[in-house]
């Protein structure tokens, strides 16, 4: 059995290779993005393990399959980059990981959140020039402040359990009903949601129905001042409306880990080059704007999970029972 690995990072490897794949597995590792042109690297390997930023549209997977792939591995919930229907068609299984670490993401958007508030990379900052003063650093208590959280998936529960912690008042919208509503929690509509909540965390996922679902209309339903917190997909933002209310303070503090435009800038170091992306760079130069570059999965624990949960898939589709398998819409 022969799997290629594309967009792996060294810590890809690390976790894959003490994930205890079976000896008879051969494992290559793919620095490069599977594209239309580097998807010949593919050639005679029965599985692709695929990304998140990686091409599996039609055309490419048209390639995979004439280079004798039979299945694609997806190291990710999220699946919106990959053509099922194509898939089918050409007689390609997809399989992903459904779950790795809800508290990985969870976590991270709540250090965007704190981050944002306190101005600790700021204080940072000063404090290595020798500068100890406290101006523009003041924040706010979260004890108290309604929280919204768009997405009661596990990633969007183990959020709200966090926030729940800090005493905050919870609205979360998704849906469908919510079997498992943490304590003092509420479920609302989204309108209700967008006006009443101190600070708005995206967990949904991205589809036809969530694309752009925060525009600039939504934007002007908040709270002014509100905190938009992004640790779940791009596209669920329509970007370019986000410097508008940034501009008029409608928007208080932005965190996103996760950027609509990001397949060709994150995971790679481009310090020694202009930043191309001008949405990005003028986001990046407002003071309440903090962004990082995909990395709220990427703790010890949730690597361990993605590369357990792959082999686990690979094994289940030789096996002849496949799990975690996507089958296109009807």
């Amino acid at each position: 059995m022969r799997i290629i690995l594309f967009s792996s990072k060294p810590y890809d490897q690390q976790s894959f290779d003490a994930a205890g794949f079976p000896a008879d597995w051969q494992l290559s590792f793919q620095e490069a993005h599977l594209r239309q042109d580097s998807a010949g690297l593919a050639a005679g390997y029965e599985v692709v393990c695929a990304f998140i930023n990686d091409d599996l549209s039609a055309e490419v997977l048209q390639q995979l399959a004439a280079g004798g792939t039979r299945l694609i591995a997806l190291r990710s919930a999220g699946y919106n980059h990959v053509d099922l229907h194509a898939a089918h068609a050409l007689g390609l299984a997809v399989v992903r990981v459904p779950a790795y670490s809800p508290h990985a993401v969870a976590e991270h958007a709540l250090a965007l959140i704190m981050t944002l508030n306190r101005r600790t990379h700021r204080a940072f900052n000063r404090t290595r020039e020798g500068d100890f003063s406290l101006h523009g650093l003041t924040g706010f208590d979260l004890h108290g402040k309604h929280v919204g959280i768009i997405g009661a998936g596990q990633i969007g529960l183990s959020f709200a359990r966090i926030m729940a912690g800090f005493g905050c008042s919870l609205l979360i919208h998704d849906p469908y009903p919510i079997a498992d509503l943490p304590a003092g929690a509420r479920q609302v509509e989204l309108e209700q949601l967008l006006e009443d909540s101190d600070i708005i965390s995206l967990h949904c996922p991205l589809n036809t129905a969530t694309h752009h679902l925060i525009d600039a209309a939504r934007l002007q339903q908040m709270k002014p001042g509100a905190m938009l917190i992004n640790t779940g997909r791009g596209a669920l933002i329509d970007t370019p409306a986000l410097i508008g209310a940034l501009k008029s303070g409608q928007l208080g503090y932005l965190g996103l880990d996760v950027y609509e435009e990001e397949a060709e800038l994150f995971f790679e170091d481009h310090s020694q080059q202009p930043l191309q992306d001008d949405v990005l760079a003028r986001l990046l130069s407002f003071p309440n704007v903090l962004i990082t570059a995909h990395q709220a999965f990427l703790t010890h624990e949730a690597l361990a999970a993605i590369a357990g949960t792959t082999r686990d898939n690979i094994a289940a589709w030789l096996s002849g029972a496949p799990i975690n398998q996507l089958l296109p819409a009807a």
